[in-house]
């Protein structure tokens, strides 16, 4: 289950973009070229300073595939993996989750 207050796609991508939030900085370079908005700015993984080292995350459900954002990170951190696989890989790699349906992190009922 994606994020429900943002639209499903069309049709499963052959591919989907993964973020490993181990490397992931928060520059958030990869919200600016995702063609359907489903990168979302996540809480650090400091729940004492949520605002520090923010990481962002990738709605599985919502991805299309382009490529874009792993050619932008500068990071490397985010791949393209075959889809539906990525989902779970993608379980594996997060550490705090915003989008409804993740089993990784805290509830989004949790960040304020």
């Amino acid at each position: 289950m994606g994020n429900p207050n943002k639209p499903t796609r069309a049709r499963d991508p052959r591919i989907a973009a993964v973020v490993n939030q181990n490397g992931c900085t928060g520059c958030e370079a990869c919200l600016t070229v995702c063609p359907v908005d489903c990168i979302e700015p996540v809480p650090g993984p400091d729940a004492q300073q949520p605002a520090v080292l923010r990481l962002v995350e990738i709605d599985q459900d919502r991805c299309i595939g382009c490529g874009l954002c792993p050619k932008i990170c500068p990071w490397d951190t985010i791949t393209m993996e075959p889809y539906p696989a990525s989902r779970e890989i993608a379980v594996a790699y997060t550490l705090r989750s915003v989008v409804p349906g993740h089993a990784a992190g805290v509830p989004s009922e949790m960040i304020g």
